[in-house]
């Protein structure tokens, strides 16, 4: 698959690139696992040589040994020899851009911790020292968020807010993906193309993974995922195993609990078995897996809440590879097809509600976009926007088929909210339903 969208990071890696020919800039790219972060600084970078430091998990001293080679192939000069410290490899490179602008890239950046946690403190010692003067293109890239965002965010790290930049990579937008499918099947319908955004999110990766397959149909895409030999079976502990560390298992159990529909923190606790309130904290702030939801102008902020996975891929795979997981250890994948399948419409009515969510962000008309559902669990509102620029409000309903959408009791529902929040006096109020002819 060819390279898709991220021209507004791009553009800002290249302006980064031109600012450190003065003054040494330090970028962090952060973001989940196979979002695309290394490809993004490596297209962005393509017209020019630039050095590459993969962090891999080996002594320190063999790193410095492959350093060494990667500078004097790219540089052209010689180095300071045989180290085995990255101090000395890291000053030599900023004394180095004084009088030559380069650009290092340091990928998996957040497995210095394995390798040796003194780096941080002596790369913040050798900034502090030389950034004044230095004109070196630092751009740093790691793949478990939470570590990443410790690094820099954590007052107590030695480069905490040393970055110049801090640049999250998103998933692709239903926009991007509309175009990706449409390259790789013109004939693509819009079931495959729910499918393929309930899959995978836009995480590059997998969709990557999926469009290189051939796996361009709803179909297709159900065979590519479940099969003997299919990555995405293994994905969800390859990805998060590293982010929980040991306590994985209960983490597990409370994103598979959300996953099925169980979205109240005592629902969840019911399942799990145990107090679960510091879990769902560290979720939430600081790995960014789940979210926690209100209805739009709540005003208790423990009430009514509701805790939703945010990561399509995440949400697919504990809603049915971790849940089944023990067909999989039979090598069962005809039967967890056709479970999939079975509750296939179910499962991309939710995805159906968030691909519209997002189409509404992306065209930046509204300053204010949510759902609402009141504390009796009697009415619930798909979507409410809000332009309170104009005086603007309306209320969606979103279904898989367009003949499903009850606008008489979408506005019996707008009415509940209208009259429980007190909200939109004076507003121009407008309904409308949304379906999968509208995607």
């Amino acid at each position: 698959m060819k390279f898709f969208d991220r021209t507004e990071e791009m553009t800002s890696l290249r302006e980064i690139r031109g600012m450190a020919k003065d003054n040494a800039q330090f970028t962090v790219v952060t973001g989940r696992r196979r979002i695309g972060k290394t490809s993004l600084v490596w297209k962005a970078y393509e017209d020019e040589p630039i050095l590459y430091f993969f962090v891999a998990r080996k002594a320190e001293g063999e790193l410095c040994e492959d350093y060494r080679l990667e500078i004097e192939n790219k540089l052209g000069i010689p180095t300071i020899g045989r180290t085995e410290s990255f101090a000395e490899v890291f000053e030599f490179l900023m004394k180095f851009s004084v009088d030559r602008p380069i650009t290092l890239f340091i990928d998996e950046f957040q497995e210095f911790f394995r390798v040796n946690k003194s780096v941080y403190s002596d790369m913040q010692r050798i900034w502090d020292m030389y950034s004044s003067k230095a004109r070196i293109n630092l751009i740093v890239c790691g793949s478990i968020y939470s570590m990443m965002t410790k690094i820099f965010k954590d007052k107590k790290e030695p480069l905490y807010n040393r970055q110049t930049r801090f640049m999250t990579v998103r998933a692709f937008a239903p926009t991007v993906l509309k175009e990706i499918l449409t390259e790789a099947y013109p004939e693509y319908t819009a079931e495959d193309l729910l499918a393929l955004y309930s899959f995978t999110g836009g995480v590059a990766k997998y969709v990557q993974l999926l469009m290189d397959a051939g796996a361009t149909t709803k179909e297709k895409m159900i065979r590519q995922i479940v099969k003997a030999d299919s990555v995405f079976l293994g994905e969800g502990k390859a990805v998060l195993i590293e982010e929980f560390g040991k306590d994985y298992g209960i983490y597990f159990s409370i994103l598979s609990a959300i996953a099925r529909g169980k979205t109240s923190r005592s629902e969840i606790e019911s399942v799990v078995g145990r107090e679960i309130g510091g879990y769902l904290t560290k979720l939430e702030n600081e790995y960014e897996v789940i979210a926690k939801k209100r209805p739009l102008f709540e005003k208790s902020s423990t009430k009514n809440v509701r805790y939703t996975i945010e990561d399509n891929f995440f949400t697919f795979w504990f809603r049915f590879i971790y849940k089944y997981s023990y067909m999989l250890e039979i090598e069962n994948y005809e039967s967890l097809k056709t479970i999939i399948k079975r509750d296939y419409e179910t499962f991309s009515g939710l995805m159906l509600e968030r691909y519209f969510r997002r189409v509404l962000i992306e065209r930046q008309a509204y300053t204010r976009i949510g759902g609402w559902w009141d504390r009796k669990g009697e009415n619930e509102i798909d979507i409410v926007v809000e332009n309170e620029l104009d005086c603007r409000a309306t209320f969606f309903e979103v279904k898989r088929k367009g003949g499903n959408i009850d606008m008489e009791l979408l506005e019996k529902k707008a009415a509940a909210f209208l009259r429980t929040t007190g909200e939109f006096k004076g507003y121009d109020i407008s309904y409308k339903g949304l379906s999968m002819n509208d995607m």
